[in-house]
C-alpha cells in the first residue's frame, strides 16, 4: 500500500518546485485516476441507456437516425477505452516514477503540457519532430 501524500485541495504543481516530486507525483495520480473513473462511469452510463433503449421504431428514416447516432456512441465509448489504456499506463509510469519524462529524449516533460494532456509520453519538441516525420511519411 502506497503511503498517502498530503497535499492540499487546491494544489497545482510548479515550476519552481522540484520535477516530479511526491505531491506533483500524487496531483497526477489523482487527475488521473478522477479521468479514469469519469470516463469508466460515462460508459456505464452509455451501455445502460442503450439496453433500455433498445426497441423497435417502425419509422425507416428514425430507425437509420437513431442506427447513426448509436454507432456514433459506440465509436466515442471505443476512443474512450483507449484512452482508458493510456490513463492506466501514465498511472504505472506514475508508480515507476518514470512518469513527465519524454520517451523520446528522456528531458521532464513541462508541466503545462501534462496539465493539458496528463498522458503525454512526449515532450512538445518531440511530438513536434514525431508529427512532421509522420507527415513526411504520409506524403510519400
Amino acid at each position: 500500500m502506497k503511503a498517502e501524500t498530503l497535499m492540499e485541495e487546491d494544489y497545482t504543481p510548479a515550476e519552481n518546485e522540484p520535477f516530479m516530486n511526491d505531491r506533483q507525483l500524487e496531483y497526477f495520480r489523482r487527475r488521473l485516476t478522477d479521468w479514469k473513473t469519469d470516463i469508466l462511469e460515462e460508459n456505464r452510463d452509455t451501455i445502460e441507456g442503450m439496453q433500455a433503449g433498445t426497441r423497435n421504431i417502425p419509422d425507416v428514416a428514425d430507425r437509420a437516425s437513431e442506427e447513426t447516432d448509436r454507432a456514433l456512441e459506440l465509436r466515442t465509448r471505443d476512443r474512450q477505452r483507449k484512452l482508458v489504456t493510456k490513463i492506466e499506463s501514465a498511472l504505472r509510469r506514475i508508480d515507476d516514477k518514470s512518469y513527465g519524462y519524454c520517451d523520446d529524449t528522456g528531458e521532464p516533460i513541462s508541466l503545462k503540457r501534462l496539465k493539458a494532456r496528463p498522458i503525454a509520453t512526449l515532450s512538445l519538441a518531440a511530438q513536434e519532430r514525431h508529427e512532421r516525420k509522420e507527415r513526411v511519411h504520409r506524403d510519400d
